[in-house]
């Protein structure tokens, strides 16, 4: 049964279009005819989820199955939750409009240590029980969907968030998902229990049902149940391109653009990256299978901007021939690449004529550590030499600021190490000196290294007040700098996350309270407060604070007793350590703690627990691992029938840079369109019809020209802002083109590239030198939906039409109606509603009128009349709006009146004139 969307996603909900479930690319089933319904069900706000890459792409893979839907639902918004829960109304998906326990299987992304208190809200927003105990016994009869997690955070340690899944799916989705959504198919059709179900899927790698383990005295986990594995292994799936170019939003996301990715796993070996080891071995993609799903991608979505994706980019030997390719492809359509990650040794003048352009983008680098030696120690294998060279290049190509991430905290560091950030910094600052030249700026990222299962350094922790020390001394010298621009990672959210992320069972009770106290979001800056005080509180609850303790002040660090190595923060060139193949036995060894067993031992990632505490041995002796991928196979235990191997593509040659986009700014045509804006989209804002508009430009194909300057952007006009929640039939937009189009082809065109509730209704051909729409844009004509209101209440009150008449001649027979408003600068002045009234009248006869559905919904649904009017619509401010008429009648009649929807039917322009 669907959810009453309508009444939620009001005007009043901030963004309310990320909620309806219409982008392009949405797909939507037939319910029926679906023998296994999922949600895929994002954690965040939509802004994020929408724009997560493994989202969309399980998303898509899931729909291409046979007799299988797959729905979304996110995060929603504090605003909407409120609405939800003062109505009563449960959480839902955005397609179907379905409350989550409708379906058979919810999957939540979880990808971050704090996020299972997003998780908590989402399922009791939907009214499902937190627990699959609870969710076992099926309160009051009701058969609750099996919840599952992935992602990266669930595969490393899923044991503190165990209490509230009915499995864990470990590892890469793409082929995992799919088998199984096959075992509920045949479930469902055998008519098995829960349990039974639940059994059955035990029996897939890379399925982990906790219920049928239990966490010994130890700390390890074993099974209960001699007919399920004792280790789960992680699943491993190459990269599926196509499946990227699912969703367009409407709304703006975090990552607006079309994403790619071009390799997945990474052996670098960098000794603090948890990545780096979840996602062994690593797998690129073909170049052609990339070049052409960038290509088919960009002319699908309409996107300007796209992303190669990789833990690595720069790895990715084929990047300067593929990139250059696509770039050249692309080159007259102002089209920008941008590279999430990529290695500062690695960049050079090909990158960076990929990157570089009219819309050159940031570029941000990570050695994170200041020098040589902690760089050795942390296996990140690149010298200064490298560094220097990289950021030279930068420089030297046009960027004057660049961002760099660093870290502190990380094993056998010192102060001489934590300064060294500082002296890096200087030193680059110098060396890229150039006459003529801006000075080259830095943005920094100061992170607090928090140790992550599965890597060397598991077992390492560090102090807050050790963080905080190292903070304070970096802070001072950073002072010193000029062009410098500083941001620190909070203490507080380190020390919860490695509380958290290495926790085991007894910290699902934990996360449950902190849920209860208010944590949630705790990500987000505005939020680290409210959630510090709640996960502080129920750490104090749960009679773990000595756990907690034990993180905060530093458990161990595993290199007391080092010998103290050189610590000389001079950057100067040098040479890297070399791989040692026999330890030195007069340096120290590894903790005793690394033989205690883990809460995640039991999860096979493929990674070989002894090869870790070697790696730390290497660490301690700040020896580096050569990267697998080109250099010999440093065993780690991954390679073999379970996982596969590394498969690298080897560089290609690199086509000729053809020169960056230059905008066409001939105007050859200029064509006038009137449009309309109908049902759900009248929940789109102004700005995002903006991007519309772009992106259904450059999905039809059509010769747009482009403005002048450092960022050009196309010539499309929309002749004036329609409020958010209006619907409209009569909307205007100039279009400027190179080349002349036929208006039939103009419009069928367009009208393909576009959502069914934007209709085009008329293209009209005008000169060139013709004033925009927005220039010539005077009056607009309107019918709004009116209700008056009983005193002191918010309940309608019916009256005579005969009333509603005399306020409406009371109205056009007054001289001045005052309305007090701040200009732009903040200034309060004094206008006269009644000189931007030209028209006000009662519709009588609604069936005769022909009026928009929109308002004759409004009227059928409540005690409505219908009033037209025509005012000033002008863009220097003279604007007669809606909720102006009903201030006008507020005034006359000295009563309450709601405003419940605006239809606008008519924009007026004054004869043409040229510009």
């Amino acid at each position: 049964m669907t959810v009453a969307v309508e009444r939620l996603l009001t005007p009043e909900i901030a963004r309310p279009a990320r909620y309806l479930g219409n982008e392009l690319g949405a797909v939507h089933k037939d319910w029926n005819a679906s023998t296994v319904r999922w949600v895929l069900t994002y954690p965040e706000v939509y802004e994020v989820g929408a724009s997560n890459l493994g989202h969309v792409i399980l998303y898509s893979i899931l729909n291409a199955q046979p007799r299988q839907l797959c729905d979304r639902a996110y995060l929603p918004a504090p605003d909407l939750s409120a609405k939800l829960r003062e109505n009563k109304i449960p959480l839902f998906a955005v397609e179907s409009r379905r409350s989550l326990t409708e379906f058979d299987i919810l999957g939540f992304s979880l990808s971050y240590e704090l996020g299972a208190t997003n998780i908590l809200e989402m399922l009791n927003l939907a009214g499902i029980p937190l627990t699959w105990k609870e969710r076992k016994h099926e309160l009051a009869g009701q058969n609750y969907p099996l919840i599952f997690a992935g992602g990266q955070t669930a595969t490393s340690n899923p044991e503190p968030y165990a209490d509230f899944f009915d499995f864990i799916a470990l590892g890469d989705g793409e082929e995992l998902l799919p088998e199984i959504g096959l075992v509920l198919e045949e479930g469902k059709s055998a008519g098995l229990s829960r349990e039974e179900l639940l059994l059955d899927l035990a029996q897939v790698p890379g399925v982990y049902v906790p219920q049928f383990y239990k966490m010994g005295a130890d700390g390890s986990v074993q099974s209960i149940r001699p007919d399920v594995p004792d280790r789960i292994l992680r699943r491993v799936a190459d990269p599926m391109p196509a499946y990227s170019m699912g969703l367009v939003p409407y709304v703006e996301t975090v990552h607006d653009r079309l994403v790619i990715e071009i390799r997945r796993g990474c052996t670098r070996g960098c000794r603090f990256c948890q990545p780096g080891m979840l996602t062994r071995p690593a797998r690129d993609v073909e170049p052609e299978r990339v070049v052409e799903a960038i290509e088919q991608g960009m002319r699908t979505t309409g996107y300007n901007e796209f992303s190669l994706l990789s833990l690595s980019c720069s790895d990715y030997l084929a990047l300067p021939a593929v990139g250059m390719e696509i770039k050249n492809r692309l080159k007259d359509e102002n089209i920008s690449l941008s590279l999430p990650s990529q290695r500062v040794d690695r960049f050079d003048e090909n990158i960076a004529n990929i990157l570089g352009g009219m819309r050159q983008g940031s570029l941000t680098f990570a050695p994170e550590a200041g020098t040589q030696r902690m760089r050795d120690i942390i296996n990140k294998g690149l010298t200064n030499e490298e560094l220097l060279r990289g950021v030279k290049t930068a420089h030297e190509q046009g960027w004057d600021k660049v961002k760099l991430y660093f870290m502190i905290g990380l094993p056998g560091e010192t102060d001489v190490d934590v300064l060294g950030i500082a002296e890096t910094i200087r030193w680059l600052q110098q060396e890229c000196s150039t006459p003529g030249r801006r000075k080259l700026n830095f943005n920094v990222t100061i992170s607090n290294f928090t140790p992550k299962p599965h890597t060397p350094f598991q077992w390492h922790s560090v102090s807050t007040a050790e963080f905080e020390r190292k903070q304070k001394l970096l802070r001072q010298e950073f002072r010193t700098i000029r062009g410098l621009k500083a941001n620190f990672t909070d203490v507080r959210l380190s020390a919860m996350e490695d509380f958290v992320g290495r926790g085991d069972r007894r910290l699902s009770t934990v996360i449950h309270r902190a849920w209860e106290l208010g944590a949630g979001m705790d990500a987000w800056w505005e939020s680290l407060d409210r959630a510090f005080a709640a996960w502080t509180q129920a750490i104090a609850e749960s009679g773990l604070t000595w756990k907690y303790r034990q993180v905060e002040s530093g458990e161990w660090n595993l290199m007391e007793g080092m010998p103290q190595l050189s610590t000389s923060p001079s950057p100067q060139p040098d040479e890297h350590s070399t791989s040692v193949e026999k330890s030195d036995p007069s340096l120290p060894t590894p903790h005793p703690a690394c033989d205690a067993p883990l809460p995640w031992d039991h999860i096979d990632t493929g990674i070989d627990k002894q090869w870790l505490k070697a790696d730390l041995q290497k660490a301690l002796e700040a020896a580096i691992v050569p990267d697998c991928s080109f250099e010999g196979c440093s065993h780690c235990g991954v390679c073999g029938a379970d996982f596969g191997h590394n498969v690298v593509i080897q560089p290609l040659p690199i086509p000729q840079f053809e020169g960056h986009f230059k905008p066409n700014q001939e105007k050859v045509q200029r064509l006038r369109i009137w449009f309309g804006k109908q049902g759900d989209m009248a929940l789109v804002s102004h700005l995002d019809m903006v991007r519309l508009f772009d992106r259904a430009v450059r999905r039809a194909a059509l010769p747009i020209a482009f403005t002048g300057g450092f960022h050009p952007s196309p010539r499309i006009s929309i002749a004036n802002a329609l409020s958010l929640g209006a619907t409209s039939s009569g909307e205007l937009v100039d279009f400027e083109l190179t080349k002349t189009v036929d208006l039939v082809e103009f419009q069928e065109r367009l009208a393909a590239a576009l959502p069914a509730d934007v209709p085009i209704y008329q293209v009209e051909a005008i000169a060139p030198t013709t004033a925009s729409a927005t220039k010539l844009l005077e009056q607009a004509k309107y019918y709004v939906a009116v209700r008056a209101l009983a005193e002191g209440t918010s309940d309608p009150e019916p009256l005579s039409t005969a009333q509603w008449q005399a306020w409406i001649e009371a109205i056009k027979a007054a001289n001045e109606i005052g309305l007090e408003q701040k200009t732009k600068s903040g200034k309060t002045k004094q206008v006269n509603l009644c000189d931007r009234l030209f028209d006000l009248s009662l519709v009588e006869n609604t069936v005769s009128s022909n009026l928009p559905p929109a308002i004759l919904h409004h009227q059928a649904q409540s005690d409505a009349i219908i009033l037209q009017y025509v005012g000033s619509c002008r863009n220097d401010g003279s604007l007669l709006r809606p909720e102006h008429v009903v201030y006008m009648l507020e005034q006359i009649a000295q009563r309450p009146f709601q405003l419940l929807h605006t239809h606008r039917s008519q924009l007026f322009l004054s004869p043409a004139v040229t510009e």
